[in-house]
């Protein structure tokens, strides 16, 4: 499997104090199945659809527990580098770089508008073994920051991003709406979007890294999560890239799923 070029979200893992209620739950609403979990690296676990890997549960390190979250992860030629441009750009390294066996060296850093993410650098482990567009596998993310203007400043100083600013206006659902994506290599290949947090977000909420994830049936899924537990938070919503809605899973870990075969609308205009 060839590589993710730098800067492209490249995996997902997330901590989770119940392995198992995790495991049930992901599986009900995402259709995922599990690996068996690796002693080695602290009962890390793969998830898998269609048999192919789309994301990793872990329970907590001893000193880590806490409110569980998806981390997002992007890839890296050199984690130490990179590490050392997140620290030139504002950033914290939270977690300097450690390689984990054969599979690749991670790192954890926070930008500076307080979003927590990850960073690879691939060995064995090249990350995502499904493509973006299918069920069941990453979708998409996007950052959502109460500080526009660090995060903007930021992630291009650390990655090769060129960045699109969508028009003022373009979603009447969201007037006033703050939103960005990066692309590498030009505004075919978009990778991340950034969306600026305003006053429906309550305040104690930080800013975090939305995941989404695909489903053939965002009103389905919606069901099931809130039957197992979760909570719905926004949506569902019709837009031209898919029906999504954001969600919470039982444990509290925030996450969005996305039906990219229901599509409303004309594609935004960014310049």
């Amino acid at each position: 499997m060839a590589e993710f070029p730098e800067g492209t979200p490249c995996w997902v893992d997330a901590m989770f104090t119940d392995v198992e209620g995790a495991k049930s739950f992901y599986a009900a609403v995402l259709g995922w199945t599990f690996g068996e979990s690796s002693s080695e690296y602290g009962n890390y676990t793969q998830a898998y659809s269609d048999g192919k890997a789309v994301a990793a549960v872990v329970p907590p390190m001893p000193g880590q527990e806490g409110a569980s979250q998806w981390c997002l992860y992007f890839s890296s030629p050199d984690a130490a580098a990179t590490a050392g441009k997140i620290k030139a750009a504002g950033g914290e390294v939270l977690m300097e770089p450690m390689q984990v066996g054969a599979f690749g060296t991670m790192a954890i850093a926070k930008e500076p508008g307080g979003a927590v993410f990850g960073v690879w650098q691939p060995g064995e482990h090249k990350g995502f073994e499904k493509p973006a567009s299918e069920v069941g596998a990453y979708a998409w993310a996007e950052v959502f920051t109460r500080d526009a203007a660090k995060t903007d400043g930021f992630l291009p100083q650390v990655f090769p991003y060129g960045e699109q600013q969508m028009e003022a206006g373009e979603n009447p659902e969201m007037p006033g709406m703050d939103f960005k994506v990066f692309n590498l290599g030009g505004p075919e290949n978009v990778v991340l979007g950034r969306m600026k947090m305003g006053d429906e977000f309550p305040p104690e909420i930080p800013s975090y890294v939305q995941v989404y994830f695909g489903v053939p049936d965002c009103d389905a899924a919606v069901a099931k999560t809130q039957e197992l537990g979760g909570m719905l938070h926004f949506g569902p919503m019709d837009s031209p890239f898919g029906r999504f809605a954001a969600v919470t899973d039982p444990q509290g870990a925030a996450f969005a799923v996305i039906d990219m075969s229901t599509t409303v609308g004309e594609m935004p205009t960014f310049a």
